[in-house]
């Protein structure tokens, strides 16, 4: 891979895509793209990670860009629909985005909200879709009591698992241990994606299965690495990429010799304007592991303002350093 920081910064195109609705606390995503010999990387941490942590997500979209994909073993994906803290009322309009998704993952545990709102967004969800795999995500907002009370309370929703309930190894593990006769399972995130062991979750025996994600975790190589070695069931997600950085966790999937969950790459469905065209989101509730490359004018009319392309040429000389 090509590191001078030149170079890398002519090959960068940052773009700001608006949201169809507010996700993590935003109303835009901002993501760097950049061009190689292979394709089109995606590089989109954060703006509050730091260059430490970053790293490993550039790394991964010069994986892309630079090198082939590892050999895949399926032509399609099977994805879910992601729901935002929405209130009740909007959960049709918001699941009517994701075409044919029957797995729906509904946040929960969102600041400023009570689990009485998560209790009517997921009852909401299972009014709708009777038939549909529900699962839940925390993003690691509850300690081990109200994480307990919330899975006890959710529990007649028949959830398919709950993903990072708290936000600590020990944490998971403790709970794991209070609500395995509820046969629920526990799902990682943020303890692999954002550990420097993303092994230590599984060897403490604190979830039943990993979300795996190719840029927080150095690429699909290294992601697909971490899978085998960890042995548990793996989910694979997105971070709300573009088109660009969906089609790099999809090749993940594809490339996994056992996918027994639906995964997180819809989330295309959450923007209203991408780089690609067609963008990346579920047809037929599944995604393709094809790679991706932006439309020329797409990448030009969704171009970040000068600022802030100066702002991310700043993070890459921040970052590169730490590869």
């Amino acid at each position: 891979m090509d590191l001078d920081l030149e170079r890398l910064a002519d090959r960068m195109h940052v773009v700001s895509l608006p949201l169809a609705t507010r996700f993590r606390g935003v109303d835009e995503r901002e993501v760097a793209l950049f061009s190689g010999p292979a394709g089109w990387g995606e590089w989109s941490p954060f703006l509050e990670y730091p260059p430490e942590e970053a790293a490993r997500w550039l790394r991964a979209a010069l994986e892309d860009a630079d090198l082939e994909r590892p050999a895949q073993v399926r032509a399609s994906v099977p994805v879910n629909a992601t729901l935002p803290a929405v209130e009740p009322a909007r959960v049709a309009s918001v699941l009517a985005r994701y075409d044919g998704c029957r797995t729906v993952k509904a946040k929960v545990a969102e600041r400023g909200q009570l689990l009485a709102d998560d209790v009517a967004r997921i009852a909401e969800v299972r009014a709708l879709l009777p038939d549909a795999r529900i699962r839940v995500d925390a993003n690691g907002g509850w300690n081990v009591d109200e994480a307990e009370t919330a899975i006890r309370a959710l529990e007649r929703f028949d959830l398919e698992y709950v993903e990072q309930p708290c936000a600590s190894v020990e944490e998971l593990a403790e709970l794991r241990g209070r609500v395995h006769r509820l046969g629920i399972p526990i799902a990682a995130d943020e303890s692999v994606r954002r550990a420097e062991d993303p092994l230590r979750v599984a060897r403490a025996g604190a979830a039943d299965l990993l979300v795996v994600k190719a840029q927080p975790l150095g690429g699909v190589r290294a992601a697909l690495a971490i899978v085998e070695e960890a042995g548990l069931p793996a989910v694979v997600s997105s971070a709300l990429d573009s088109s660009v950085g969906l089609s790099m966790g999809a090749a993940l999937a594809a490339s996994l010799p056992s996918l027994p969950h639906d995964c997180g790459l819809g989330t295309g469905a959450l923007l209203a304007a991408d780089v690609a065209s067609p963008p990346l989101v579920p047809v037929g509730g599944a995604v393709s592991p094809a790679r991706v490359a932006p439309d020329p004018a797409l990448l030009a009319s969704l171009a970040a303002r000068p600022a802030r392309v100066d702002a991310w040429r700043a993070r890459l000389a921040a970052t590169l350093p730490h590869l």
